[in-house]
């Protein structure tokens, strides 16, 4: 931080906006620089702690409650809603047609497993992920099986696990380009299962880190959730099985429904 204030005060910005940094806080208030942040992560207990009280104006969903945001020090007179949910800005953008994928045979279905975080404040050290794993690359080996990782370590763990059973990998594709050509997905109930679900793709969650964007795609029934390894085998199974569209229409509908909350942020630093 002291490395990059340096470089920040000679850059001299007027504002700062960012997804809540500790960083982006701590360096923009000891600087005199107005702060906007993003947020739609409450229940990152340290995180909130670290910027809210630095900040000036703060932009949430409105599925989230002003006071889940304002037990940690900042007023909510300076809390912002915006009727959508932030996964609605990233499915919006243009994808990269071109770029490879890790699903080889086209002939079969894709199924798509994001592994929770463990390195966050907030998370805790035991796997959901497991026992749902070893179900799925023992009840569908002849489908397409991708597991997107997030540390070197933990790959290696899931490597013992599946052996050659499935494809293990690092998260660095467009993950809007992935998950359109993903046929299933299953994921810890953060971001990438917000997008999956926006783009109604089925998607399950295995609620890792629970939270109150999950809840509201649950609610609106664009994600089943589901921690159950045998439950989540027959769902696929079940998916696989049905040719309805309804996912898909259902996405697009709460979709048309939402505002562009970058629209909201360009108004915000007019103000």
């Amino acid at each position: 931080m002291g490395k990059l204030s340096r470089k920040i005060e000679t850059f001299s910005p007027d504002l700062a906006i960012s997804y809540c940094s500790p960083e982006a806080a701590r360096i923009s208030f000891g600087l005199g620089i107005k702060h906007i942040a993003f947020c739609d992560s409450p229940h990152a207990n340290a995180v909130m702690r670290l910027t809210l009280p630095l900040i000036q104006k703060l932009l949430i969903p409105q599925v989230i409650p002003k006071n889940e945001f304002s037990r940690y020090g900042i007023d909510k007179k300076n809390i912002i809603s915006y009727k959508a949910i932030d996964a609605v800005v990233t499915i919006k953008r243009k994808i990269n047609q071109n770029e490879s994928l890790p699903f080889k045979n086209n002939k079969r279905k894709n199924i798509l497993i994001r592994i929770e975080e463990e390195e966050a404040s907030y998370t805790s050290k035991s796997s959901k992920i497991i026992p749902i794993i070893k179900k799925i690359v023992d009840q569908y080996s002849n489908e397409n099986i991708v597991i997107l990782g997030r540390y070197t370590k933990q790959i290696q763990n899931i490597q013992k696990i599946v052996g050659k059973k499935a494809k293990i990998v690092k998260m660095s594709f467009d993950g809007k380009h992935l998950l359109n050509n993903t046929d299933i997905f299953i994921g810890s109930g953060g971001t990438m299962t917000a997008e999956s679900a926006l783009m109604g793709i089925p998607t399950i969650s295995y609620n890792a880190v629970p939270n109150i964007i999950e809840k509201f795609l649950v609610k609106k029934h664009l994600v089943k959730r589901e921690t159950n390894a045998e439950k989540i085998s027959n769902y696929i199974k079940k998916t696989f099985e049905s040719p309805n569209k309804i996912n898909q229409n259902r996405a697009k509908i709460i979709v048309r429904q939402m505002e562009d909350p970058i629209q909201k942020l360009m108004k915000i630093i007019k103000e």
